[in-house]
């Protein structure tokens, strides 16, 4: 075995080409030009040990950054699994107390660099060439779009593309605390602000950050990582302390930005299978190893390289996501999709700056006004204002800005370095105005395309069930808790303990949610007894007990909260991971194949995200080596994986969420 510690010392000549006795290609390609173009040194601090002459035994890295950070990142994994019960908790206040104190931070910084990037769009610097000018376009349009389309938004357009905007319908937030809202105006702001955290804005921050890195590493010859973007302020102290210091928090930064899409991919996996086969139960260690399953793939495919493994998976990646979105346009009702999108899209302009803007200043200082109180003065008697609150309160919930604008606006930023650095790792030769068309504009209209169309079918889902369970004409079912369950003792007969069955549940969910009205619970047990007798009489299960052993096996599938037709489906009443799938079985025989080609574009999506960012993590601790040894890459993969199990170990999605709210602060 051969070790080398060194600092490179090779030179450029006046036109950039390397001087140097060594023959190796990639020792030659460490010589860097600096900012005014006179000839420098490469001062990077490098590590290298090769066991034989084969690639597979060969490590080349920073010692300092790569050592640093996979300390910093055991440590964090070891406190999550000693101390799991207090981590969640440590992980949710730290994140609220950025949301509190720097959301004025988060908001205003996306705006400044969405008129950054305007203003270099359509300036003069539009036509310079991220590269020399003589360089070539590496990879065709169509795979360059579908490796930063999968690369920037991954597997989160399938876990939110449904949940959110059903989540903005039906739950506490700014539009369903103005009661004065008609219904169809709180489904049209459910779409608009699912566009707002979707659209331009997370592009903008990869743009910006891809811009950066393919102009200082194809036209100035600057290592391609993160330390060099600050070359311009501190010059050569960036092959130093400060320079390590850029590159471990950029690391650590990108390793937990990337669990987060890890996690969530994990959980709607994990919904997924359980959905298709009610065997697979929805818990930790499922997810646990759902993780390392998909990792083992990702491995492959980052070992593979660019050129082979990440872009053939991106592009069928596309291709499937692409099945899916025209399935449910012509599924669903397509001219009112075509109308939505026509009106989302205004809807999106005319919005654009007060949204953007917006920071919940008033919600966040926790002081709320009373219907019953100070605002009853704007009330005439008699207006039919009844429906008080219970807790008399009408302004929006106090973290709604920390549970979803932040936790987008800290992922996108968590992202930026893995995802900045990928596209313009892919990006060489073209154009600033090239890249921001491609990088910018074409994701976003593809991503309000995707949102209006399985954002907008759920929410005429969840109009249309609401209506008909208020009518009484179909059986929708929100399920409570097992432990709700308290009956006692069992009947041998089905026809002599019906009756009481359906009193009890009447008396329980009337007590414990207060959710529906006494005939609606009524139809929601006789929707759960159908069920019940439909699937297992065949079993000769007949006793109380038999029902409740079914009712906890199902109180999370999409039948308890489905139409009897399966046509539509209550979607509010599911977890967020569940509802992706539960619209898809509304597609009648086509559900279960719609719901399997889910399952696979999400594995698809999850391994993308992950081989790529394995690949961008290890260039980053390499010194800006764009082809690190596959060994270190097989490493990086592994640290991803132990990290996101830490986190999911620790508190599920909201652990996920903190951690690259904080991280991304930092």
């Amino acid at each position: 075995m051969e070790l080398e510690v060194n600092e490179t010392k090779l030179t450029v000549n006046g036109n950039g080409a390397c001087r140097s006795e060594s023959e190796s290609e990639s020792e030659c390609n460490k010589v860097k030009q600096n900012w005014q173009g006179a000839v420098i040194k490469d001062k990077s601090v490098w590590f290298s040990a090769k066991c034989g002459s084969h690639e597979v035994a060969q490590v080349r890295f920073n010692p300092t950054v790569a050592s640093v950070s996979v300390l910093l990142i055991a440590a964090f994994v070891t406190y999550c699994i000693v101390d799991t019960d207090n981590a969640g908790q440590v992980f949710k206040d730290a994140k609220l107390t950025v949301s509190k104190q720097f959301t004025w931070l988060y908001i205003g910084s996306f705006d400044l660099w969405a008129v950054a990037l305007l203003v270099i769009y359509f300036s003069k610097y539009g036509k310079m060439k991220l590269g020399k000018d003589d360089d070539e376009i590496e990879y065709p349009d169509g795979s360059w779009f579908c490796m930063l389309f999968a690369c920037g938004v991954g597997v989160g357009l399938f876990f939110y593309g449904v949940g959110e905007p059903i989540n903005h319908y039906t739950r506490p937030n700014r539009y369903t605390a103005d009661r004065y809202m008609p219904d169809n105006m709180v489904a049209q702001n459910a779409i608009n602000q699912t566009f707002y955290h979707w659209g331009l804005h997370p592009w903008v921050t990869y743009g910006v950050m891809g811009i950066i890195l393919a102009f200082i590493t194809f036209r100035k010859g600057l290592p391609m990582t993160m330390k060099s973007c600050f070359y311009p302020l501190i010059g050569d102290r960036i092959y130093g302390w400060m320079g390590n210091v850029i590159d471990i928090m950029s690391v650590i930064t990108t390793v937990f930005g990337v669990c987060t899409s890890l996690g969530l991919g994990t959980m709607q996996l994990n919904a997924g299978l359980n959905f298709i086969f009610p065997s697979i139960e929805k818990n930790t260690l499922t997810q646990v190893l759902i993780i390392w399953i998909v990792m083992a793939i990702a491995t492959i495919s980052v070992v593979s390289g660019v050129g082979v493994g990440v872009r053939r998976l991106s592009e069928i990646c596309f291709g499937v996501g692409m099945f899916l979105l025209m399935a449910i346009f012509f599924l669903e009702d397509t001219w009112f999709l075509i109308n939505l999108f026509c009106q989302s899209i205004g809807y999106y302009i005319q919005n654009f700056l007060g949204l953007g803007f917006r920071t919940d200043a008033f919600e966040l200082i926790g002081i709320k006004s009373s219907l019953e109180t100070d605002r009853g003065r704007l009330y005439a008697a008699g207006d039919g204002l009844t429906d008080v609150p219970t807790d008399g309160l009408t302004d929006g919930p106090e973290n709604w800005m920390d549970d979803w604008t932040i936790f987008y606006w800290g992922w996108w930023v968590a992202w930026s370095p893995f995802v900045g650095m990928f596209i313009a790792k892919i990006s060489k030769g073209r154009t600033i105005r090239e890249f921001i068309n491609g990088a910018l504009t074409a994701p976003m209209i593809y991503s309000f395309l995707w949102l209006t169309i399985f954002g907008g079918s759920a929410l005429r889902n969840e109009k249309f069930a609401a209506q008909q369970l208020s009518s009484h004409n179909l059986h929708y079912c929100c399920p409570a808790s097992p432990d709700y369950l308290d009956w006692e003792g069992a009947k041998n007969n089905i026809s002599t303990w019906k009756n009481t069955l359906v009193a009890n549940l009447k008396e329980t969910y009337q007590q414990k949610t207060g959710r529906y009205d006494a005939d609606s619970v009524v139809l929601c047990t006789k929707n759960m007894i159908k069920l019940w007798q439909d699937e297992w009489v065949e079993k000769d299960s007949d006793t109380l007990q038999d029902f409740e052993d079914f009712y906890k096996v199902t109180k999370n599938r999409y039948k308890m909260s489905m139409s009897e037709d399966k046509s539509s489906v209550r979607l509010s009443c599911l977890d967020l991971d569940d509802m992706w799938f539960a619209l898809m079985y509304t597609k009648g025989k086509l559900g279960t194949v719609l719901s399997v080609v889910s399952l696979f574009g999400i594995i698809l999506y999850f391994v993308t995200s992950a081989d790529s960012g394995s690949l961008v993590i290890d260039i980053m601790a390499a010194n800006g080596d764009q082809n690190p040894p596959r060994l270190q890459r097989v490493f990086w993969a592994m640290v991803e994986g132990a990290a996101a199990t830490a986190l999911l170990i620790a508190g599920g999605k909201e652990a996920l969420s903190a951690v690259q709210v904080y991280v991304s602060f930092v």
